[in-house]
Formats: structure tokens, C-alpha cells, sequence
């Protein structure tokens, strides 16, 4: 039997699976204040029905939606989030100013995924990227308040995991919408803490920004993270020393690559990391290596991919002598 399609965290938010690829995979948010929502994150055009849904569970309509939220332009984020503007009428996209010229014109997103997927399985799981219209869309800068109802969600710029991430605070409630920026944490691999891995997904890896992300997510004091991979963990001050041992892992495996050429790299990468993650999430939550597998399997091979790109990207760094 599937889980629910949504769940309440609160009277007035709602946690939304996307079922991309599988049920408790990626999740996005749904927050209401007086007669206005937002929603954090979109998954993609598949999970509007959901959404849709939630809206519905709060006695509320799509026209009350004041934001949509992309934590950053990855499709497991935002590939809905031209569809979801259609649908609500009312609403401001507001995402990070690297990121927002692609939500206006996803035409490069689309050819790109596409390309990497093929169109059959890029149709199936993420559908037709829309745009979002120009003058309802909003560059917003690191900070920035974002009114809802009688309260206000702050964005924050958290680069590492993406260079175009942001995190939305919800101060009243405690809780921090993170998208990748506090790493993965699936249901699966949460008992009896959750098992906490970076991403390292293609294209923009950078373990120095992320480390400063992730202290001046801490410095908000937030009492719960909410990951899109997946669900809200509480304490999140137990979980940061697991996700800076992992980003340090990863760099550390990449810099061991280094001095090797490229062919074969990406083979060898994923199977350091699986060295590395599938015994420790096995021994940390006390499941078989398989179950581990299971679930991170996918993830290790993104992992490994977005490594590779950050070797060829130091590399090109010290061609041009930066």
C-alpha cells in the first residue's frame, strides 16, 4: 500500500510527495497564513493532481497561492513550476537570481534533460517544461522577506549543493525548507537517526560554499529542517556534523581521483562512494547493504557524475591560472 500523497505537519502545512520515481523520494511544502499559501518546491508537472489536492485539504484554492518557491531550478524542484503558475493564477515565482532566467525560459533545462535522459523517459518522469510568465517572477535576493498572510518567509541564499540554492526560514514555526542544501535524509534510512548524505548532482559542486551554507543555516536556529529528500527532521544541530563529515568525504574521494586521467573516472567515483556510503548507512541504521542500495543506489551514481564535473572544472580553473 503507497503512502499518502500528502500529510499534515500542522493545521496549516502540508508535506507533499511528489512521487517522482518512487513514493518518499522527493517531497515539496505547502504553508498557509490568514487566506494566502506557498508552496516550496513543485516537484514536477506529474505532481500537480497532489498539489492540487493539499490546496484543497486546507479549504483554500490554487487562486490563494501568493508564492511558489523553487528552492533551485533542478527538475526534481521546479520542473512543475511553470504548470503550477498556470494553475494559480495569483502567484509569484521567486527563486535565486541564477536560476530565475531559466524558469522564464526552461528551453535549455528541457534540451539538456532530454538530451542526458532521452525524450521517452524525460516525458514519463518530468512532462513538458512551461515557462514561467516574466512579470510574475521575482529574483529574490539573499534575505529577503517574502510576505505571507500576517507573517513573513525569509529566502537565503545556501550555495554548494547548486550555486543558484536558496532556503526559505519560516521563523514562526521553526522550520527550515533546506531543498539539498542540508543534504539527503530518506524515511528509509532514518532509524534510529536519520542517515544524512550530501548531493553532489551535476553541475556545481562546491564544498566551500557549502560549508559556509550550512553555519549560517545553523546560525537561524532552526528547530526542524524540511529536505525534499525526504520529509522534516527535528534538532537539526545533531544532523549538521554527519552532513560536513559526508561533503568532506566526497571531496575527499574526488581529490584522490584527481591525479588520475578521465577515462573510467566516473566508474571508479561511483564505486568509491559505494564503498563508502552503502556500508555506512547499513551499519548506521542497522538494515541490510541491499535495503541500502535500494535506496541510494541512483543517488551514488548522480554523485559520482556531479564529482567528475567538479574535476573538470578545477582542471579548466588551473588552465586559465585561476
Amino acid at each position: 500500500m503507497n503512502p499518502p500523497l500528502f500529510e499534515t505537519l500542522d493545521a496549516d502545512t502540508r508535506l507533499i510527495d511528489s512521487r517522482l520515481h518512487r513514493p518518499g523520494m522527493a517531497a515539496c511544502y505547502l504553508l498557509r497564513d490568514g487566506d494566502e499559501l506557498a508552496l516550496i518546491d513543485t516537484g514536477t508537472r506529474h505532481s500537480l493532481p497532489q498539489i492540487l489536492q493539499a490546496i484543497d485539504s486546507l479549504g483554500a484554492r490554487p487562486e490563494q497561492v501568493r508564492w511558489i518557491i523553487p528552492t533551485h531550478v533542478h527538475l526534481d524542484h521546479a520542473g512543475g513550476a511553470g504548470a503550477l503558475m498556470a494553475e494559480c493564477p495569483n502567484a509569484t515565482l521567486a527563486t535565486h537570481p541564477r536560476g530565475l532566467p531559466h524558469m522564464i525560459d526552461p528551453a535549455r533545462l528541457q534540451a539538456g534533460a532530454s538530451a542526458v535522459y532521452g525524450e521517452a523517459a524525460f516525458a514519463r518522469d518530468y512532462g513538458r517544461l512551461d515557462p514561467v510568465p516574466e512579470n510574475r517572477a521575482l529574483a529574490a535576493e539573499d534575505g529577503q522577506a517574502l510576505p505571507l498572510g500576517g507573517r513573513a518567509l525569509r529566502y537565503l541564499h545556501t550555495p554548494g549543493h547548486a550555486n543558484h540554492h536558496g532556503c526559505v526560514f519560516d521563523a514562526d514555526r521553526g522550520r527550515l525548507f533546506t531543498g539539498d542544501a542540508f543534504g539527503l535524509g530518506y524515511r528509509e534510512l532514518a532509524r534510529p537517526t536519520p542517515f544524512i548524505l550530501a548531493t553532489t548532482t551535476p553541475v556545481a559542486f562546491d564544498p566551500d560554499a557549502w560549508f559556509d551554507s550550512l553555519d549560517r543555516m545553523l546560525a537561524l536556529a532552526p528547530e526542524a529542517v524540511c529536505l525534499t529528500h525526504f520529509g522534516c527532521h527535528d534538532r537539526p544541530e545533531r544532523l549538521a556534523p554527519m552532513l560536513r563529515e559526508s561533503i568532506q568525504a566526497h571531496m575527499e574521494i574526488a581529490l584522490a581521483e584527481e591525479p588520475r586521467g578521465e577515462s573510467g573516472r566516473e566508474a571508479r567515483l561511483e564505486q568509491a562512494l559505494r564503498e563508502l556510503l552503502i556500508p555506512a548507512a547499513a551499519r548506521h541504521c542497522g538494515v541490510a547493504r541491499a535495503t541500502a542500495e535500494a535506496v541510494l543506489g541512483d543517488d551514488i551514481r548522480l554523485n559520482a557524475q556531479g564529482l567528475a564535473v567538479w574535476l573538470a572544472r578545477r582542471a579548466r580553473q588551473r588552465a586559465r591560472g585561476d
